[in-house]
This record gives structure tokens, sequence and C-alpha cells, in this order.
């Protein structure tokens, strides 16, 4: 396959690179596609973010187009390096520890630390791994194949040192279902499955990408905390809803996944944040009482079992904050 993208089908001259573009979106699906007509990656547990590179200067953005290129400074130095006139890529940034997994809280940790992606004694290190390009030096490549798009990327990060920062986000052909079970077997998140010769729709959640996860996991808003109990510092637990037809629905709440220093800082923003109604419009009858209300602004990644006939979740475990999602899009991914 060619590396110039003027000669690959598909491609568009264009005159000039847009400052954002809305990613495409993968849909929660329950096994794996089989057969061999997917191209099946890593599914990681971070941040997805977008890079715009123009004549040597960088800016990344949230899904939600949002600029975070402060907070991740440290890969846009290394962006700026390459050897483009321009370009737009779309991958994960994502957190790895001395060793070699990833971890979620320890992204928070580590953009909370210093705002340049580096964290003080060396629990976390801040990668970048790419797995798509949508513009490419005046050629816009939303057209051309899922296979020749990746080509063209590894090709371009290939051209840099080794060892750095910014990573090509590799994949394997068919054999979703075994994939899949290695992934758990492994500790991973999960797998997103593309569709062989699909182009890029920006902004589209559909059947072409689709992701299989090992667990249970999604955004949940936080409508409201408990208050400690014991020795416990900060609260007790968060009051976790998800947004449907007839406003915030209340699903459960979680108490696990915290240390003191989280439990401590968060309690600080969920006392900024407190209301004297309930933000819940649905399922308020099986809240806990006496409880803290606040305005439904803060979202929570959490991982649970199950959801329940209810439709609450079964044995939740905190991860982190999202920061970078609005509250009024956190719907139930079942």
């Amino acid at each position: 396959m060619s590396t110039e993208p003027s000669s690959l089908a598909g491609a568009r001259s264009v005159s000039s690179l847009p400052r954002f573009v809305q990613p495409e979106l993968a849909t929660l699906v329950d096994r794996a596609p089989s057969g061999g007509g997917w191209l099946h990656e890593v599914k990681f547990d971070g941040y997805r973010a977008l890079a715009r590179i123009e004549n040597g200067s960088v800016e990344i953005y949230s899904r939600n187009d949002k600029d975070w290129t402060s907070h991740y400074q440290v890969l846009a130095e290394e962006l700026a390096k390459l050897p483009v006139e321009n370009a737009m890529l779309d991958g994960e940034v994502v957190a790895q520890l001395p060793d070699g997994t990833t971890s979620f809280q320890a992204l928070v940790d580590v953009l909370g630390r210093d705002g340049r992606g580096t964290r003080r004694g060396g629990h976390g290190q801040l990668l970048y791994y790419v797995f798509d390009l949508m513009y490419l030096n005046g050629f816009e490549l939303f057209g051309v194949t899922i296979e020749e798009r990746k080509v063209l990327l590894k090709h371009l990060l290939s051209q840099q040192p080794e060892g750095g920062r910014i990573l090509f986000s590799d994949h394997v052909v068919g054999g979703g279902e075994n994939l899949i079970s290695q992934a758990c077997a492994l500790g991973l998140e999960g797998i997103v499955s593309k569709k062989s010769g699909a182009p890029y729709r920006p902004g589209v959640r559909g059947s072409e990408w689709v992701k299989t996860k090992c667990r249970h996991e999604q955004e949940f808003v936080i409508g409201g905390f408990t208050d400690p109990g014991g020795a416990r510092v900060g609260f007790g637990a968060l009051l976790l809803g998800v947004n449907g037809a007839g406003g915030l629905r209340y699903v459960g709440k979680v108490g696990t996944g915290f240390n003191d220093r989280l439990l401590r800082r968060l309690g600080e923003r969920l006392r900024a944040l407190e209301v004297d109604l309930p933000p819940f419009a649905a399922d308020l009858e099986r809240a806990p009482k006496g409880v803290h209300w606040v305005r439904p602004v803060l979202v929570a990644e959490v991982s649970f079992a199950e959801w329940t006939r209810a439709g609450g979740v079964r044995h939740p475990s905190f991860k982190g904050l999202r920061e970078d999602k609005p509250a009024g899009t956190v719907v139930a991914e079942e």
C-alpha cells in the first residue's frame, strides 16, 4: 500500500486543516465480531485525544472539543517533531505504570499533579496510542479505507526515534472471539473492532466500529454523597445516575475504589456543589436517606458486576473522574 496520500482512492485535497473534528465512536456489543472482515485493536483505559499538527504547532483536544494541550504538553512536544506539514491524529492518552499496565486512576493522578503529564515519584508515564489518521499534508482521509489510513499512520510514526511517548496502536485481523478472551485474561479493558475497508465517519457511533468489554464499565453522573463513617475521611459513597427520557435516573451508590487523598480532594469539590433538592428525577425512592445532594456536573468512571433487573448497578467500584465528558451526555450503555 502507498504511503503517499495523494495516490489513495478516497483522499481529498483540502486548502486548510480544520480546527477540530468530531471523532468516530464505537458501539458497545456483547460479543466481538467473528470472521476475517474485522480489524481488532486493544481498548485502552484512558482519555480519547485528537492531535492537530500544523507547521510544528500542536493542539490536543478531547473528544468533546476541550483544549487539553496544556495537560498533554509533554506529548505535544514530541508530536511537534513529527515530519509533517500538517496532520490530524486520533488516539487515546493513557498512563503506563512501571509494570507495563495502564491505569485510569493513575492517568487522573498524573494529569492532576503538574500539568505536564509527568508525575513525581515515577508512578505513571503519559503515552499517546494513535489508532487513526484523519488528515495528512493537505489531504482529508475520511474516504480512505481504514487499512490504508493505518499504513500511512504507521509509516509516519516510524520516522520518530524509538522509546518515545507517541505510539502506533496495532491491530489483529480476524479472530475476535479469541482476542477478547486473551485480552480479558491479561487484565485489559477489552477490544475495539473496526470493519475492514471502512471509511472514517466523523461524529458517528455506528456498526463499523464496535467495542467489547471484559467487564461492565461506564460513566455515571454524581448526584449526591453520603457522610463518612468511622475513621473514613471525605465522604462515604457517591450517588450515581444516568440520563434518560425522564431526566436523571438514580442507579446506585459506590463506596469502594477510593484512597484517603482522593476522598479528601473529591469531598471538598462535592461540598462546594451542594444543593437543597435532589437532581434525580427517576427512581429517587431507591436512594438512601439523609444524604447530601449536589449539582449534577461531575462524571465518575465506575466498573461494576452487572445491571440489576431494577436498572441499578451491582458491586460498583470507582475508577476515576471523567473531566473530559459533560454530564449531560451520560446515558446507560446497556
